[in-house]
């Protein structure tokens, strides 16, 4: 079990998504940035972005910026808005909450979810 997946089942213990205010989980990879609102009661996922989706980064794009995470969390915002979503719980996946993680977070404010 490598550091990152043991810093995420730790926040994991204490952070958990409900209907009324589901999990807003962010993973990154190498290449992309994926963020998804969670109800952890029911075990379904409510909203969906990643940096893959031409409505999120216009083709041609860099997936790989802190832009671009930027702009997952806002297309996540708004997702979430149309669906009745307004408060969330930030999970951080076990990353630094630097950089990408950050700007997901930034960009779903800017969107206006609270956290």
């Amino acid at each position: 079990m490598t550091g990152r997946q043991r810093r995420h089942r730790r926040v994991r213990k204490r952070v958990s998504g409900t209907g009324e205010r589901p999990r807003l989980c962010v993973f990154r990879s190498l290449r992309y940035v994926r963020a998804q609102l969670i109800d952890d009661e029911e075990g379904r996922t409510l909203a969906t972005a990643d940096s893959r989706e031409p409505e999120v980064i216009p083709n041609g794009a860099p997936r790989r910026t802190v832009e671009a995470a930027k702009a997952v969390g806002k297309v996540l915002g708004e997702r979430a808005k149309a669906a009745g979503i307004e408060r969330v719980v930030f999970d951080r996946g076990g990353y630094l909450y630097h950089g990408k993680v950050k700007a997901v977070a930034e960009g779903a404010r800017e969107a206006g979810l609270e956290f």
